[in-house]
């Protein structure tokens, strides 16, 4: 591998292109004003030769020579032979149209022919003309050619500095994305695709600093969601230790409290194993979830006899997923009903759609915008990974879920 600046690329990627340019005018430009020269030079034959009539011999002009043909006798000017050194029969053999060319000893030579009743009258000149009618043009164009490729070298090595000098700034905004004491003062001219990834690392490093804000609290609401009843199991098993507690009764509150935290890891990594399973297709795979309801249903009836749970179930009840998922989704939308509900709980599967409504409190607005983030703060202060859960394994399923506040109570559409 070559390496190499993009700032050297960028130049020699101009000097090829001007090269090539330069190059192509210079081989290419002559043969193209060929026919343009060619045309000059018989128009430059014709005239004269229209206007001599007789005494050719005695017509001066440097660069043409002249032949009359009359009554087959032939009469050249005295400068045939140092336009041609040729025999005058060679020449006329060679002179079959009324203008043309045709080449000697390698050198091209041109005619004009005007053949009338009584005469014919040639005029023959060398490439002498040509060349010098070229080399005219090319001492015009040279320099204007010149002076263009250098101008535009010049303006090319100008952008390619400004872009190299804008791709070292993104590469140090880049390498301070981590450093909150890094001030940019790099200003943007042109809106171009380099502006707008600037604005896209600006975007970056804000959403970056938003998860390391928002990973520190969950870090922190993890830890005491955690040492609660950590402290509790320890506080008892030293009641217990000291007399001051009866076993049975320290026993029976250390395994409710350990049965929390089993409940939390659990969930903990359910969440975790759902980071894995987002590139594996599971929308292949699909559940009828009347049974899973209807057994969540009676799971949870225990927990509160006085709620009424209504479940309404018409069409279609096959949806995308499995056993487990569904278990997941539909059990921690209850146990999050199980501690918000008054005196009823609705489920209503229509039209592919489910609905879980429960007559609790209305849902703050700002929470509102954040309940499905994993232990983000809720109702009356109360966090944990439930909901977040429901919703990174419906999104995972190809569904979605929203929440709002009914006239009394809340619901949750999946859909």
């Amino acid at each position: 591998m070559i390496k190499t600046t993009l700032y050297r690329q960028l130049i020699s990627l101009a000097v090829i292109i001007c090269g090539i340019i330069f190059i192509s005018l210079g081989l290419l430009l002559p043969k193209l004003l060929l026919p343009i020269y060619e045309k000059n030079i018989y128009q430059y034959l014709k005239q004269p030769l229209e206007l001599i009539e007789s005494n050719v011999d005695k017509v001066e002009f440097e660069d043409i020579a002249y032949l009359y043909v009359v009554d087959n006798k032939v009469i050249v000017s005295e400068n045939l032979k140092e336009i041609i050194n040729i025999d005058t029969k060679q020449i006329l053999d060679r002179i079959n149209n009324e203008y043309g060319k045709f080449t000697y000893l390698g050198k091209t030579y041109y005619y004009y022919n005007i053949d009338t009743e009584y005469i014919n009258k040639i005029a023959i000149t060398n490439n002498d003309y040509l060349l010098e009618i070229r080399a005219d043009i090319m001492k015009t164009l040279l320099p204007v050619i010149i002076g263009t490729l250098l101008i535009t070298i010049g303006i090319i090595i100008l952008w390619a500095n400004q872009i190299v000098t804008k791709i070292y700034h993104l590469k140090e905004k880049v390498d301070n994305l981590d450093n909150d004491d890094y001030v940019d003062k790099y200003e943007y001219m042109v809106d171009d695709e380099l502006s707008t990834l600037n604005k896209a690392i600006d975007d970056m490093k804000s959403t970056l600093k938003k998860q390391e804000e928002y990973k520190n609290q969950m870090y922190q609401n993890i830890s005491h969601d955690f040492k609660t009843p950590l402290t509790v199991i320890k506080s008892h098993m030293e009641a217990i230790e000291d007399g001051i507690m009866d076993p049975q009764t320290g026993g029976s509150i250390i395994k409710e409290q350990i049965n929390k935290l089993e409940i939390k890891v659990h969930s903990l990594l359910y969440l975790n194993k759902l980071v894995y399973l987002k590139d594996i297709e599971k929308k292949d795979e699909t559940i009828d979830i009347k049974p899973i309801i209807e057994s969540s249903v009676n799971k949870f009836k225990i927990q509160r006899p006085d709620v009424n749970f209504i479940v309404n179930i018409s069409g279609k009840t096959v949806f995308n997923g499995t056993l487990d998922m569904w278990e997941a989704i539909i059990d921690n939308l209850l146990n999050n009903f199980m501690r918000y509900a008054l005196k009823e709980i609705k489920i209503t599967i229509k039209n592919n759609k489910i609905t879980l409504y429960n007559d609790g409190p209305h849902i703050d607005p700002d929470i509102l915008n954040n309940i499905f983030t994993p232990y983000k703060k809720g109702i009356k202060g109360q966090f944990g990974l439930g909901l977040s859960i429901v919703k990174k394994t419906l999104n995972l399923l190809g569904y979605e879920i929203s929440v709002n506040n009914e006239k009394k109570g809340i619901i949750f559409i999946i859909k």
